[in-house]
Order: C-alpha cells, then sequence, then structure tokens
C-alpha cells in the first residue's frame, strides 16, 4: 500500500474525483491519506475534494523549481512526520 497518494483532478480518463470516490469506497485504500494536488483554484473543486475525503488539497505551483520543492516539502510532512491511524 502506498504511504501517501497525490492525485490530480484532472486525468485523461477518470477524473480525480472519481478516484477519490473509488479510494475511499474500497476498504484497501479507505484510510490511505490522498493529497489533491491540481492547477485549480476553483473553490468548489477544493470543497468537494475534502467533501469526498481528500486530506489535503494543495495548488501546484507553476514554475518546475517552485513545484518540485512543493512536492519535496508534502513527501517529508506525509511520509516523515505525520503519524497514520494505528491498524
Amino acid at each position: 500500500m502506498p504511504t501517501v497518494v497525490m492525485l490530480d483532478l484532472k486525468l485523461p480518463k477518470l477524473s480525480g474525483f472519481d478516484v477519490l470516490k473509488l479510494m475511499r469506497a474500497d476498504p484497501r485504500t479507505k484510510a490511505v491519506p490522498v493529497v489533491v494536488l491540481t492547477s485549480s483554484s476553483e473553490d468548489e473543486d477544493m470543497l468537494r475534494s475534502y467533501e469526498l475525503g481528500a486530506n489535503s488539497y494543495v495548488r501546484k505551483p507553476v514554475e518546475f523549481s517552485a513545484f518540485a520543492n512543493a512536492v519535496g516539502q508534502l513527501g517529508i510532512y506525509w511520509v516523515l512526520l505525520n503519524q497514520k491511524a494505528p491498524g
């Protein structure tokens, strides 16, 4: 199982919302933290993400170095600092 999933909302076949719904409906992935990492600045996308069970919502920086830095910081938090639920 992954430690954390970084999920974009704009995917080619299923939307990120669909992936999030499927993950939360499956007992194997229900508790896996999901960080929505997207370019969307729409409030309704953020609200829907949280309603569907996202653990975090981060807007992707446009510049590559800022993006790489943000992903690195997210990884440090979710993999090293966050305490996952027992079980």
